[in-house]
């Protein structure tokens, strides 16, 4: 499909669902704009979509709303950083009003899959960037208007690198004609979330919508965008910012790797512990922490049997007990290296399974192997489960001090139930 065809099969009235009536005044469109409602079935579609891109932002960071649209149709403008901008607009404004998103003709809908996919999750029309893009305005969304619906334009004109630029007056001049308010709205954490040229990354999405503003022009409305994004100030936590720049450095590897490997000889605390506070505190490093600590243990895991095998040595090893030695030093008798697939089940450190493989004899290849499929399965899922949460929490994140309490308090308590239950 080409791109006029695109536009010129768009802006037929029956396509938007409503009759198109005859040109009114502004006084008799502002009436029956606010007494009009969308047809069932696009308030039903756009419901979905509302859903739809609901769970999608709950799944990278969440996303908190402020403020409501007026009754009846409105012209929504909104700052613009980022494709998932519409998303959240969507995920935000509410149902009654279906939703309508002025998109750019020569990008949105160039071509047919494009077109049919950003009408159908976007609920976008096409609008010309470059000549006759307020006769697209006022054709299509005219009546979309006048039918009670809510009007997206980012009034910018193209996405910006998170600093709102000057409001093109397009937006304004369209709910001055048809009679509707403007509606500024704040989008805070979509550029983060999804910056030009950039990858998707977690991140919590902030949506505020400010008050109706009548006979506005694009200064004003541009005035209280910012004023609402100033309002829009992400609740963090000074620990977790901290936490977070270490965790997504060279150092933070370096540390959780660290930690990993002297574990596995004779570190008491478990890796685990380091994983539950840098992967929730900076999950967009998560996978790469987890990988580095369930290689590191591994690896310490190899090193502990080397030192332990047909040698005399004996690395301190706190919080164990001489019962644990003993039913490892059972199980790999047993066993052999297959006996390490009891440790993530059974409590026992994995550095007293590498200290009696050692003293076992077990055959390095055989306990690598082995361990890789254990212990750092575990790891991994652990790590990989508190990067979930990490992701899921992002809009707590000023709890995060009392975070580390409960972590302490937590793993406090595991460590004396496994250490009363062994000895």
């Amino acid at each position: 499909m080409t791109k006029n065809a695109a536009i010129g099969r768009l802006t037929k009235v029956r396509r938007s669902g409503v009759v198109r009536p005859e040109r009114t005044t502004t006084r008799g469109a502002e009436a029956a704009g606010r007494s009009a409602r969308p047809a069932v079935r696009l308030m039903v579609a756009a419901w979905l979509r509302r859903r739809f891109w609901r769970n999608f932002l709950f799944l990278t960071g969440g996303i908190t709303v402020n403020g409501k649209l007026p009754r009846g149709g409105c012209v929504v403008v909104a700052n613009h950083s980022s494709h998932t901008d519409t998303a959240a607009l969507l995920a935000a404004l509410g149902a009654a009003h279906a939703p309508r998103v002025a998109a750019a003709a020569d990008y949105w809908f160039r071509n047919g899959l494009r077109s049919l996919v950003c009408s159908v999750l976007a609920a976008a029309f096409p609008v010309r960037r470059h000549g006759g893009g307020y006769c697209d305005l006022q054709d299509i969304a005219g009546p979309l208007l006048r039918a009670g619906h809510a009007v997206v334009v980012f009034p910018e004109g193209t996405r910006g690198d998170g600093q709102v630029r000057t409001f093109h007056r397009g937006a304004v001049e369209l709910a001055a004609h048809n009679g509707v308010p403007v509606v500024p709205v704040a989008l805070s954490g979509t550029f983060e979330l999804l910056p030009k040229g950039g990858r998707l990354r977690p991140h919590a999405v902030q949506v505020r919508v400010g008050r109706p503003l009548a006979d506005a022009d694009a200064d004003t409305a541009r005035t209280e965008v910012l004023a609402l994004l100033a309002e829009c100030r992400p609740r963090d936590s000074r620990i977790r910012r901290r936490v977070a720049r270490l965790a997504v450095s060279g150092w933070g590897l370096g540390l959780v790797a660290a930690w990993s490997f002297t574990e596995a000889l004779s570190w008491p605390l478990l890796p685990e512990i380091a994983l539950a506070v840098v992967c929730v505190a900076a999950p967009r490093a998560g996978a790469r922490l987890t990988a580095g600590a369930a290689v590191a243990s591994v690896a310490g895991g190899l090193v502990a049997l080397a030192l332990y095998s047909g040698t005399h040595v004996d690395l301190p090893q706190p919080l164990t007990t001489p019962r644990m030695h003993t039913a490892a030093r059972h199980e790999i008798r047993q066993e052999g290296a297959a006996a390490v697939r009891h440790q993530p089940a059974s409590g026992i450190p994995y550095k007293v399974y590498a200290a009696e493989a050692g003293r076992a004899g077990v055959p390095a290849g055989d306990w690598v192997l082995r361990s890789a499929l254990a212990r750092g399965q575990r790891i991994v899922v652990v790590g990989l489960v508190f990067t979930l949460i990490g992701v899921l929490t992002q809009r707590w994140r000023r709890f995060f001090p009392q975070y580390l309490i409960f972590l302490c308090v937590a793993f406090t308590a595991l460590f004396a139930l496994v250490i009363r239950m062994w000895s």
